[in-house]
């Protein structure tokens, strides 16, 4: 593995590609605007590199020894890890493209690719890779608020979410409406909601599907 350092935020672009000159004219091209790059001659070699906690993208190649791109692509959604993927290839065609996108590629680039077509879809990736650790950080946040609330307090919040009033929540669960009124205070400052809307938000983040599966 070579490793090229650029003062640049904390991220990289990951070049995994069998072919030395491709690897150095990617890594140049990056390097260019400043973005650090680690380069590798096989899937295998970036496999036993690197770390899920590292930000940036991956740009690899389809056709090489050993494992190719796509069974990389493959390997790294078996491993739960969400990094960007841009697929380049000097022997596209449709099925190939379509596995790649279908993999999760940002892109499927054909070789020969113009220094700008390739640096747009690497901003595209960092800006998606940003986006997502942004989204994995705000719903970790959320659930560990949540986990603060008590199995009482969890009873109301389920109803509240589900739009029953007070009253009917306190109806329901044999209480007085003081103590609904009173948990529903707790809740509301230990989610750190403004209003029952801000509350409702919160907690459907993080019940929905997330794109970010960062560690």
């Amino acid at each position: 593995m070579e490793v090229n350092q650029t003062p640049t935020a904390n991220c990289s672009v990951f070049i995994v590609d069998d072919d030395p000159a491709a690897r150095e004219s990617v890594a140049a091209l990056v390097g260019s605007h400043d973005v650090s790059t680690q380069t590798f001659a096989s899937a295998a070699e970036f496999l036993a590199a690197y770390e899920p906690s590292q930000r940036g993208c991956l740009v690899v190649d389809v056709r090489m020894t050993g494992m190719t791109g796509l069974e990389l692509q493959q390997e790294l959604s078996v491993r739960g890890y969400r990094i960007p993927v841009i697929v380049i290839t000097g022997f596209a065609d449709v099925p190939t493209a379509v596995r790649a996108m279908r993999a999760g590629a940002v892109t499927f680039l054909e070789k020969p690719c113009s220094d700008k077509e390739l640096w747009a879809s690497i901003e595209t990736a960092l800006q998606w890779e940003a986006r997502s650790r942004q989204q994995y950080t705000q719903r970790e946040d959320i659930l560990a608020r949540r986990a603060t609330l008590t199995p009482a307090e969890v009873q109301v919040l389920e109803r509240l979410i589900a739009g029953k009033a007070n009253k009917a929540i306190a109806a329901e669960l044999d209480l007085g409406l003081r103590t609904v009124e009173l948990r529903r205070a707790t809740i509301m400052k230990k989610m750190e909601a403004n209003s029952l809307a801000e509350l409702v938000r919160l907690i459907l983040s993080i019940e929905g599907p997330t794109d970010a599966t960062v560690p």
